[in-house]
């Protein structure tokens, strides 16, 4: 039997994951979790209503600072005024560390641990448009 055979397992393995996408292998339900146990205090992602913090329904694409009806910190102004908009590198940066991604945020939040965290709560964003 040609050698390249038996290889074949080990060179699938290793190629699998540079055609995947970071959010192939999020949960949509932990997501869910997730963001009901650390998010929803304070966001909506449902509905239109700003709370302690501004509503997230439809966010994945939104320029930041941009929810009419809510007062943002001048950090996350100035963020929304220099083009940052919220795809899923810069959710993922600022659910890691909201205070190192946007200086001087008023977001009490120290970020997730886990990029698998991140990766579900941004499906479940997603999923919310």
């Amino acid at each position: 039997m040609p050698q390249f055979i038996f290889r074949l397992p080990l060179l699938c393995l290793i190629l699998l994951p540079l055609g995947a996408s970071p959010l192939a292998a999020a949960d949509l339900a932990k997501g869910r979790a997730t963001f009901r146990s650390s998010c929803a205090s304070c966001h909506a992602v449902d509905n239109d209503s700003n709370g302690f913090g501004p509503y997230l329904k439809g966010v994945v694409g939104r320029p930041a600072a941009s929810v009419a009806g809510y007062n943002y910190s001048a950090a996350m102004q100035q963020a929304g005024r220099n083009g940052l908009v919220w795809d899923e590198e810069r959710l993922a940066a600022f659910l890691s560390s909201p205070s190192k991604a946007v200086p001087g945020t008023r977001m009490r939040f120290f970020g997730f641990w886990f990029s698998s965290q991140i990766e579900d709560v941004i499906a479940y964003l997603k999923a919310n448009p």
